[in-house]
Formats: C-alpha cells, sequence, structure tokens
C-alpha cells in the first residue's frame, strides 16, 4: 500500500468528486500552488493509485431502465473453466461490473441493459448458453438509495 498524506488525499477526494477540477482549482482548494499539485496528481498516476478518469452517466436518460444483479454458479470449479466463464463475461457489454465471490454462488455479476426483453434476450443468448453455468439467480433492482465510486480517504 502506498503512503498518502493528508494533501494527496484531499486531492484524490476532489478529483473523485470532479474528475474535471482544474488544477488552478484544486491549488485553491489544497493551498498549494499549481506545479505541486501538478506532480502530485503524476505521481499518483505513475503509482498506479489513479487508475483513470471517467464520466458518469445518468443511466435511465440514455435508456437503461433495468439494473439486475445476477449470481451465477458455476458447474465445476476447474481453472480451465473459471478462465473461460471470465473471459466470456468480459467480452458482454451488459454486464458492467463482475465479483468473483465466496458464499453460495460463485459470481455475481452487474448487468444493465434497456429493459426486460433485453434481459431476457440475454440471459437466453448469452449467459445461459455458457457451458461453465450450472445456475443463475436474477435480483432486480427497484430503486438505488446510495450509488457512489467514491472511495473514503479519511
Amino acid at each position: 500500500m502506498t503512503s498518502l498524506d493528508k494533501i494527496d488525499k484531499k486531492i484524490l477526494t476532489l478529483l473523485q468528486e470532479n474528475s474535471k477540477i482544474n488544477i488552478k482549482e484544486l491549488a485553491l482548494k489544497t493551498q498549494l500552488t499549481q506545479t505541486p499539485i501538478y506532480e502530485r496528481i503524476k505521481r499518483l498516476e505513475k503509482s498506479g493509485i489513479i487508475q483513470n478518469y471517467t464520466a458518469v452517466l445518468n443511466k435511465e436518460k440514455i435508456g437503461y431502465n433495468v439494473e439486475v444483479f445476477c449470481q451465477v454458479t458455476l458447474l465445476v470449479h476447474s481453472k480451465e473453466l473459471i478462465n473461460k466463464f471470465e473471459a466470456a463475461i468480459n467480452k458482454m457489454e451488459e454486464v458492467i461490473e463482475c465479483f468473483h465471490v465466496a458464499g453460495n454462488y460463485d459470481y455475481l455479476l452487474k448487468i444493465i441493459v434497456k429493459d426486460m426483453k433485453n434481459y431476457q434476450n440475454f440471459l437466453k443468448n448469452k449467459l445461459s448458453v455458457l457451458a461453465s453455468v450450472r445456475n443463475v439467480q436474477s435480483t432486480f433492482v427497484m430503486s438505488s438509495t446510495k450509488n457512489t465510486s467514491i472511495l473514503p480517504l479519511t
């Protein structure tokens, strides 16, 4: 784990809240000049702490109205099947997050589609046809009370 000082944490928090914030604004909010802010950001990027910058889109405004969590159980826990499953999942654009988990199932997938017909098509023609899949349980999101990607840096 890389050691972060108070200023690094402040910079990272501000960038998580708004990745479009400019160096000048960061300097004002951290009470540093622009050059050290720029150098710190470059160091954080080079070390891999900052992986990338992204825009967060409003799902509903672009027509993605169905969010689903899928619990997937594999037939067998072999390295070959796990690798094939993960490779297939990584090609499916509907799957926006995939977690290998311990518990009653093997993977938790977060899936987003435009409507139920699209989900049915995804399930029928993409996910359930994978040779490694034994069982799929779907949980549909009714509403979200918290949805953030901001990591706490306290």
